[in-house]
């Protein structure tokens, strides 16, 4: 017996095309926000010239659902934090930032920059070779946690903050959950747009959301919450 087909459909819906008929689409569409904190920024820097994370969650997830018509029922966000040894200002800078979202109810999950050798090109010509930062596993987290709730029914619609597009391949995974569960769901990417970059797109096979600038610039903090000089 062949299994029925499965699609995706206009904005990231993923559906049965066969005599399978999945659960209608509900009136009120629950919202899990996956966050990737670096991933974000430097979509925000791309398209806005932002030079710290000055971003806030919930607010940015709240203010994106809202104009979807969607009721954002969970915040996660994830990041890759430095090393205190190695920049003790950027550690106490994150280290404040994700407890103030604990406090507000964001669930964080972060794991310690690699710091990995890289050759660097000098002034004068000259190599050299400096340690730099990389975050590992954060992506695998991400996806880990949307398959999962996926599983537990936890929303209607995965709503992701981030352009990485190693997360394509969990569209497919998700269609199964759709598909198992005989349900409706859909999947988003959400990221900074602007004029400057009219190229820039969200995640393959997910409904892409752009984020304007004022949208942002609502969502975001002042100059006296970016990371102290020194």
């Amino acid at each position: 017996m062949r299994r029925p087909r499965l699609d995706i459909g206009p904005g990231g819906v993923i559906f049965l095309l066969a005599n399978v008929s999945p659960r209608s689409e509900p009136s009120r569409k629950r919202v899990v926000a996956f966050v990737d904190g670096q991933n974000l920024f430097y979509a925000a820097k791309d398209a806005f010239g932002c030079t710290w994370p000055n971003y806030r969650f919930p607010d940015l997830a709240e203010a994106v659902s809202t104009a979807k018509g969607w009721d954002l029922v969970e915040t996660r966000f994830y990041t890759g934090i430095p090393d205190e040894q190695r920049s003790k200002r950027l550690y106490d800078f994150w280290t404040r930032r994700l407890l103030v979202m604990r406090n507000r109810g964001v669930t964080v999950y972060s794991r310690r920059l690699v710091y990995r050798d890289k050759p660097v090109k000098l002034p004068d010509g000259r190599l050299d070779v400096v340690k730099k930062g990389e975050e590992k596993g954060i992506d695998v987290r991400i996806a880990i946690d949307v398959v999962r709730l996926g599983f537990q029914a936890a929303y209607d619609v995965a709503l992701l903050f981030s352009r990485d597009q190693d997360l394509s391949e969990l569209c497919q995974e998700i269609r199964n959950i759709a598909r198992d569960q005989s349900r409706w769901i859909k999947i988003a990417s959400a990221y900074p747009w602007s004029e400057i970059r009219p190229d820039v797109r969200g995640i393959r096979n997910s409904d892409w959301i752009p984020i304007d600038r004022a949208t942002y610039d609502a969502c975001a903090d002042s100059e006296e919450h970016r990371p102290t000089k020194g």
